[in-house]
């Protein structure tokens, strides 16, 4: 070993594992107590449980597992490692699904020239392009879930006996009904369709105020169960691998999408009632205007790309010259009572598109996280959104709270832990009236901990985990350090395997002297062993 220096880790004996084995004297004596203890272990090797060992190296050894089961072993690693990558990037996408849905509803406008309801033609398309491709990626977690399961099925029936085989993958997996319908569910084209075929039926019939009851019925419809089937996503995930990301901040990243997916959610909501008061407004002006029928309210093409060569009816050329229509319901929101959509007059017939999109998000970020300020009529429809608005926005605001709280806590817990452990250190000196030089001295070597590890005790970690995979991680770390030693360079690597099984990691600061009572130490590529402290 080098020279000690801040950073250096040490390694001495310990005889935790076998507090009957007698303290040798000399390098020899040491080496011989090694060889031994290798001896005694890989006679019990041999006798260790077959599923998880297998013996070698002729007259035994340490257990190691055979070919076969280690390629197993890594094709399953390889395996879970790519499925939890798969669930990541499928739990993305179906934050992006619920992000998504909620755009249709931004589709519906009111054209400003003629005041009359229409569907956004290329807006619907690029919504509807989003819309596909997450089902896709929605139809692609469905075939590996098949497919996993015909695999499960494949691996189950080499080890079991035919009459008592499982069922087919297949079967297997449409057992599980509600999994299967509410994945199925989630994908069915609900949306798309109300927005191709009945809202532009429903125009041309002339009911402009159904649409939006129609709109909002469906897309509850098949929202709500979305919601649940990411929060089983969710839940799987943890449930399988106890973690998602695996870093504190990615969990402090997912919920603060949940909450502006929420409020996405709610703002396209409030849009498409502000839209349906604003119809409503044109529908009450249209019954009080003679030679006005229902028809003229919905545009002449229910689905508009931007332009058209057809010729504009006349009574369209009046209704659109309707100044005092156009000043109490379009113009601003102080002449019909809009309540708490009053903002949406100033959308409804906006042709930006970003804006359009924007504002109900802001206005969803507001009313969650303010809990009132809503100015509402009687009417009951707006005044149960606004209660599921303000209860869902003190909810998810102590969710938020709490889980970004736990997630921070988490982080600095260790951190909090080693101040307080540093104060009480500085007043047991002072309590002791230590000298300025011992002081330091303490100070240095906590420090140099925490750095080293930030906290975490490596011992303890490895000390707990199986003999295996303890045995494998401590040959891996001390295996070069002991090499380095001129005793140990020509040993068996079994006889290596057991010296690293019984030395234990240390941290010593620059200038101390090493120094323990009755143990050999790994010194300078030397074995030394000190009678006194």
């Amino acid at each position: 070993m080098a020279a000690p220096s801040d950073d250096d880790h040490r390694y001495e004996t310990s005889d935790d594992d076998d507090d009957t084995e007698d303290e040798t004297s000399s390098s020899d004596e040491l080496g011989r107590h090694a060889s031994a203890a290798a001896e005694e272990d890989a006679a019990l090797g041999s006798r260790r449980s077959g599923s998880l060992f297998m013996a070698c190296c002729g007259g035994g050894g340490v257990g190691w597992p055979a070919r076969s089961t280690a390629t197993t072993s890594s094709t399953k690693l390889r395996r879970r490692r790519v499925a939890g990558e798969w669930n990541r990037i499928y739990l993305l996408a179906c934050a992006m699904g619920l992000f998504v849905d909620p755009l249709f509803f931004y589709a519906l406008s009111v054209s400003d020239a003629y005041m009359c309801l229409f569907v956004d033609g290329w807006f619907a398309l690029t919504v509807t392009a989003l819309r596909c491709m997450n089902d896709l990626l929605h139809l692609f977690n469905l075939f590996l879930r098949f497919t996993a399961a015909n695999h499960r099925w494949r691996t189950t029936t080499t080890t079991t006996a035919p009459a008592a085989a499982p069922t087919p993958g297949r079967r297997y997996y449409l057992k599980d009904k509600k999994g299967f319908f509410l994945d199925l569910f989630v994908i069915l084209p609900i949306p798309q369709i109300v927005l191709w075929v009945a809202i532009p039926s429903v125009l041309k019939a002339g009911s402009v105020t159904a649409i939006m009851t129609l709109f909002l019925v469906t897309f509850l419809v098949q929202y709500l169960p979305k919601i649940y089937h990411s929060v089983r996503v969710l839940r799987r995930m943890q449930d399988h691998s106890g973690y998602i990301f695996g870093t504190v901040w990615w969990g402090i990243f997912l919920n603060l999408i949940a909450y502006f997916v929420a409020s996405h959610a709610a703002g396209g909501c409030w849009y498409l009632l502000g839209i349906q008061r604003a119809a409503k407004c044109l529908e009450d002006q249209c019954k009080s205007t003679t030679h006005c029928i229902p028809q003229i309210l919905s545009c002449r093409q229910p689905i508009y790309y931007g332009s058209t060569t057809r010729p504009i009816a006349s009574p369209r050329v009046i209704w659109a010259h309707n100044n005092h229509t156009r000043y109490t319901c379009l113009s601003s929101p102080d002449h019909y009572s809009y309540g708490a959509y009053k903002w949406t007059v100033q959308l409804v017939a906006n042709e930006n598109r970003l804006e359009k999109v924007l504002l109900p998000i802001f206005w969803g970020l507001m009313t969650l996280s303010t809990f009132g300020n809503l100015e509402s009529t009687t009417e009951w429809v707006e005044v149960v959104f606004n209660i599921i608005s303000l209860t869902g926005g003190v909810l998810l605001v102590t969710m938020l709270i709490g889980n970004i709280k736990v997630f921070l806590n988490a982080t600095t817990s260790k951190k909090q832990a080693m101040q307080l452990r540093m104060r009480n250190l500085e007043w047991w000196m002072r309590r002791r009236q230590l000298p300025v030089g011992f002081r330091q001295r303490v100070r240095n070597y906590e420090r140099q901990k925490w750095a080293a590890m930030r906290g975490v005790d490596e011992y303890d970690m490895i000390r707990n985990l199986p003999e295996g995979i303890r045995r494998d991680i401590k040959y891996h770390l001390c295996l070069d350090l002991v090499r380095q030693v001129p005793l140990f360079q020509h040993m068996d690597d079994l006889v290596l395997e057991n010296i690293c099984d019984r030395v234990k990691s240390l941290i010593f600061t620059r200038g101390e002297m090493v120094s323990l009572s009755f143990l050999p130490l790994l010194w300078k590529d030397k074995i030394q062993k000190f009678s006194q402290y």
